[in-house]
């Protein structure tokens, strides 16, 4: 409750400043600010926290009743919401900024910006007073832990907000200043961001289209005065250099979600490196990890002065932004980096001489050998060919949601035994705000609904195949004919598990789930997208709404993984129609309890992302469905999914893991590329250095 909390506020306040306590045990999602607290509540509770009245008891009982009364009013018809937000809508238009922007609240941002603008003799001093006020308590709140991600997101909203109203005024008044000095207003510098803790680029690099992830780390960075020059997705060496030049920024960051942006930032740095850039290089992204930069990344352009740095998430990028631009703390920062990165890439070239792994020879000898004589492929399906789905609507797919990804895009993560959704709920750290955020979100999906701003569409087939001679391959037919007659169609390159195990268990490869010639068997595959999202994020970054923008992005995700799964089922259950009784749960559904199996190219079952390249041509699926694939074989829209489909009862996901040159050779070999190419899109897997 209100007076809970801020008794809660007072004693916490004075336990830390005043009597030197070291640890609390708090419920960091219902604290209050002791700002936050009216002043006739806080002389009451500091009345008696400290006993410094006899009345002191009875004045907070008479608190405790009116709080009571609010509660029976709410429960009548919401009257104690009203009297709630009166109690900081009468204070003066700072402290209503303030509190909105703490609060992310941006209901009244302009009415309460124009007032403050009003009282204050420049617009600038609406920024630097109470905007920055707030956005510092906002930041402060964030690193401490006090405040979550969507909370953040919200106080960036309110901040745009009242910036976008007041950027009129303050041109207004920079030309008006400039003429008066007999100067020209159009040949100032329009990056001059001297007012800025410093000056961030941020990109998503070429043939990546994915950006939720830089977008929530531009938005947290701005939140703590950062300056941010967000250029977009897919951009390629050239132009994030030469933006880098442009704005002159003190630090840039790459992000990607696709292993072929591995490659990408290499590229990035090593040009950096030629060109005689000195900024911190920051690495970022789904597919990365500290790993990779240190042995890949940070060897081409690491220096003290210019460190290459991989951040975890964005609540990890104001301190790692901060460290690099703070001239006292930068230097151990990069040492401590370098020394780190150092010793990471000694134990990663160390663990390539101990890992032992079988010829490929060996591994082909020991792989999963399925008798398709006792267990034979599933019967024919009941629609061959490819089928174009684009009927189906958000409504049919929703029940197939997942939504532990969603939390985990917001960075919020409960703890055992509050870990999954709908779980998290529960947590006690996380439960509550992670419960306006689904709310917010059921809220936005209803909308997305019934004005129809996001539609699916997707295109699914289902063909003869049967493994190759070699064992390695999957040959795919057009027809049952063209089997019979050994017109091979399209074929899916595999690839095979090398590494050394201790156990007897084999060493898998996709084509081990399809049958040898001679039996009828068949491989289906699919691509499906959301569409809608890119014009829905448009009309929010309209509208200096990051929270609105990634929230349509983190949904437009769900709604294509539900797409997946909902597409899934209908094929084992109708056109494929293998599993026609199938009567599983959502839960069940999502724990894998169906027959077979969907990996997706660029996978861990299929790391090779060159492979969608053949599904593409199988499906038609840019010509049906206008799913793209671009220079580094990312889908687009970015809200897409792609995966084969196996039926039989012994397929099992797998990761491949590292491979030995030899199965380079030999993969480059049956997909008729040269080595060099194969090494460069195979290159996480590699269990050599191919740079060496």
């Amino acid at each position: 409750t209100k007076i809970r909390e801020s008794i809660h506020a007072v004693f916490l306040h004075h336990a830390i400043t005043e009597a030197g306590m070291d640890v609390g045990i708090v419920n960091a999602k219902e604290m209050y600010m002791l700002k936050e607290v009216d002043p006739p509540l806080l002389k009451a509770c500091e009345d008696l926290v400290f006993n410094k009245s006899p009345e002191a008891t009875d004045t907070m009982l008479r608190f405790t009743q009116m709080e009571k009364e609010a509660i029976e009013l709410r429960k009548k018809g919401g009257v104690a919401t009203v009297v709630k937000e009166k109690s900081w809508r009468d204070e003066d238009a700072i402290k209503r900024l303030e509190h909105a922007l703490i609060n992310g609240i941006s209901e009244y941002v302009e009415k309460d910006t124009e007032e403050a603008r009003g009282k204050a003799k420049r617009p600038l001093d609406v920024i630097e007073g109470p905007l920055m006020d707030g956005m510092n308590i906002v930041g402060d709140l964030f690193g401490s832990g006090k405040m979550f991600l969507p909370q953040v997101i919200k106080s960036a909203r309110v901040m745009k907000k009242a910036v976008a109203y007041l950027l009129p005024f303050m041109e207004k008044e920079k030309r008006e200043k400039l003429i008066s000095e007999g100067k020209d207003p159009d040949a100032v510098d329009p990056n001059d961001d001297s007012q800025y803790a410093g000056k961030v680029l941020m990109a998503t690099v070429k043939g990546d289209v994915h950006d939720i992830g830089k977008n929530i780390v531009s938005v947290v960075l701005g939140c703590n005065n950062y300056k941010v020059y967000d250029i977009g997705v897919m951009c390629t060496c050239e132009k994030i250099l030469d933006a880098a030049a442009e704005y002159k920024v003190d630090v840039i960051g790459l992000s990607g979600l696709i292993t072929p942006s591995l490659d990408e930032m290499v590229d990035v740095a090593k040009q950096m490196s030629k060109r005689g850039f000195k900024q911190p290089l920051l690495i970022g992204g789904a597919t990365t990890s500290k790993m990779h930069t240190a042995v890949k990344i940070s060897p081409n352009f690491f220096t003290k002065d210019h460190p290459v740095i991989h951040v975890l998430d964005a609540s990890r990028s104001v301190t790692v932004v901060s460290s690099l631009l703070n001239p006292e703390a930068k230097e151990d920062y990069s040492q401590d980096i370098e020394e780190e990165y150092e010793e990471m890439r000694e134990d990663y070239y160390a663990g390539l001489e101990d890992r032992n792994f079988l010829t490929l020879d060996e591994a082909k000898e020991n792989k999963k050998k399925i008798d398709f004589d006792a267990d034979p492929p599933v019967p024919p399906p009941r629609k061959m060919g490819v089928t174009v789905i684009d009927d189906v609507s958000i409504a049919e797919v929703a029940p197939y949601f997942d939504w532990n990804p969603f939390f985990q895009t917001w960075e919020l993560r409960g703890r055992y035994p509050n870990r999954g959704y709908p779980k998290i709920f529960n947590d006690e750290h996380v439960g509550g705000e992670a419960k306006k955020l689904f709310d917010d979100a059921q809220a936005m999906l209803k909308e997305i609904m019934e004005e129809g701003s996001m539609r699916v569409k997707g295109v699914v087939g289902i063909f003869p195949a049967n493994r190759t001679e070699e064992g390695e391959d999957i040959n795919v037919y057009e027809t049952e004919s063209d089997r019979e007659d050994g017109n091979v169609w399209m074929k899916y390159c595999c690839l095979r598990q090398q590494a050394e195990k201790e156990s007897e268990d084999p060493h898998l490869s996709l084509a081990d789930f399809v049958a040898p010639p001679g039996y009828k068997d068949h491989v289906g595959a699919f691509a499906v997208s959301t569409f809608g999202c890119e014009e829905l994020v448009k009309k929010y970054e309209a509208n200096n709404d990051d929270y609105g923008k990634i929230m349509a992005q983190a949904l437009a995700d769900r709604i294509v993984e539900a797409f997946a799964e909902y597409l899934h089922h209908r094929v084992r259950t109708d056109l494929w129609g293998y599993e026609g009784c199938e009567n599983l749960s959502k839960e069940d559904m999502l724990k894998i309890k169906y027959r077979g199996i969907r990996p997706a190219p660029g996978y861990p079952s299929q790391p090779d992302h060159t492979e969608k390249r053949t599904m593409w041509a199988m499906l038609r699926a840019q010509e049906l469905a206008g799913i793209e694939l671009s220079s580094s074989l990312s889908m687009m829209p970015a809200a897409s999914v792609s995966a084969l489909v196996f039926a039989h009862g012994g397929s099992e996901y797998f990761a491949v893991g590292q491979i030995g040159k030899d199965q380079v050779e030999d993969y480059a070999r049956r997909k008729g590329e040269g080595l060099e190419v194969t090494e460069r899109w195979l290159g996480p897997i590699l269990s050599y250095d191919n740079d060496a």
